[in-house]
């Protein structure tokens, strides 16, 4: 059997999610009620049992080296371990260029593993993936690389990803970053292979190609913009893993098995929630045989109660954690995180509470993305009159989505 090592790039800055990312780092943005970004690549790994990983941080860290350290934790006297590795300049003053640089200021930490194989994922997507799966076709084409993508319509890649070329056996023969006109799969003019930013490596040629980038003073030192297109140029076996193809153990063959969200931007953050409220969501939460762990913190089960007046609460559609108390409130299509508190006669639809929260009575919230710590004071309108919202200083997306950064009040 052969040896693998996983490294997770989790030093993101997240600059189109701020606010959400002005104290901390874009995976350790909270997500789903009760889960942060960085779980999903985690939960992909332990789940395929790869239990030898890496996350390399940089910007903002501590966040989510204390979520690593809460909810990741493996004893070392397995041999297993999920170690954070901090930006060290260990081959100079200067912070990591671009994810090949990444890997090359830690490549002795990879080495003393003598890995056969290097899984290296990004940290901040939404979907699963059986790893298993993508290293046995990457051992069975004998690749030097394989890089994971998803198929798109051809219209909306366009401008936004990465598009792969492959011939008819799946061997890449191209690689474009952003092309306005991408190229299109064999036999599907209509949908473009997109890369997801995921690469299984022989590890000699991922030493061999990082050595190279590393002395070359043109290279912006990336992955998609000069290892793969140097590597698929000088003839090296790469080869694209179609993510449809991949099965998740209890999840239905039949069922959508291809979720995938970039939740980069504030819009398709809020929209990737919403997701998860629908009749039939295309993403599982509860598949007990992909469990998706995290830290649960020491709080009681919510309590959702009516108000003095006995007047009933109304939930719809929504997601609520633990901790959680709302009195005689109105919640439609909202994801609560851990401790939200909700007022008596308050109306929540279509938004995203990351926890800690206390919304006032009387208050309406539509389309609202609240960080931890906010404070509502009652009979306060969010996302009614967005110019208002503006005027408080609060981020406004192009689609209307209102967000209040972390420990702000409100109304007080």
């Amino acid at each position: 059997m052969s040896r693998n090592l996983g490294v997770i790039l989790a030093g993101g800055a997240g600059t189109r999610l701020f606010p959400l990312t002005q104290t901390r780092t874009k995976p350790a943005v909270p997500f789903a009620g009760g889960l942060r970004l960085i779980d999903f690549v985690l939960n992909n790994f332990v789940n395929s049992d790869l239990l030898k990983i890496y996350v390399l941080t940089q910007f903002k860290s501590q966040s989510l080296n204390i979520h690593l350290r809460q909810a990741w934790y493996l004893s070392g006297l397995t041999g297993n371990f999920i170690d954070a590795i901090p930006a060290q300049m260990r081959m100079g003053k200067r912070w990591y260029e671009g994810t090949a640089d990444a890997i090359y200021q830690n490549i002795r930490f990879i080495e003393i593993h003598e890995p056969d194989n290097v899984c290296i994922f990004g940290s901040d997507h939404i979907y699963k993936i059986d790893v298993r799966q993508v290293i046995r076709f990457h051992e069975k084409m004998d690749a030097a690389l394989t890089v994971c993508a998803i198929p798109v319509l051809a219209s909306e890649a366009a401008g936004r990803f990465g598009v792969i070329e492959v011939d008819e056996n799946y061997r890449m023969i191209g690689f474009e970053e952003k092309p306005e006109n991408p190229k299109t799969m064999p036999g599907r003019p209509d949908l473009a292979l997109v890369s997801m930013g995921n690469y299984v490596f022989k590890s000699e040629a991922l030493y061999d190609y990082l050595t190279k980038d590393a002395a070359d003073k043109m290279s912006s030192h990336d992955f998609g913009h000069d290892i793969i297109p140097k590597m698929c140029g000088d003839g090296q076996p790469v080869y694209v893993y179609d993510f449809h193809k991949n099965i998740i153990p209890g999840e239905s063959p039949t069922a959508n098995q291809s979720y995938w969200r970039d939740v980069g931007t504030i819009y398709s953050f809020w929209e990737a929630n919403m997701d998860l409220l629908a009749d039939a969501p295309e993403f599982d939460l509860y598949n007990s045989k992909w469990p998706l762990r995290s830290y649960h913190p020491p709080v009681p089960p919510a309590n959702i109660m009516a108000d003095a007046q006995g007047n009933h609460c109304t939930i719809i559609n929504s997601m609520i954690a633990s901790g959680c108390e709302i009195t005689g409130a109105h919640v439609e299509r909202s994801v609560l995180g851990f401790k939200v508190k909700v007022g008596a006669g308050s109306h929540l639809k279509e938004s995203i509470f990351l926890g800690t929260c206390d919304i006032g009575q009387n208050c309406v919230l539509n389309r609202v993305i609240a960080d931890k710590g906010v404070k509502i004071a009652p009979n306060t309108q969010i996302g009614v009159d967005l110019e208002l919202d503006k005027s408080r200083g609060l981020t406004v997306s192009d689609e209307g989505i209102v967000v209040i950064p972390k420990m702000m009040e409100i109304g007080y």
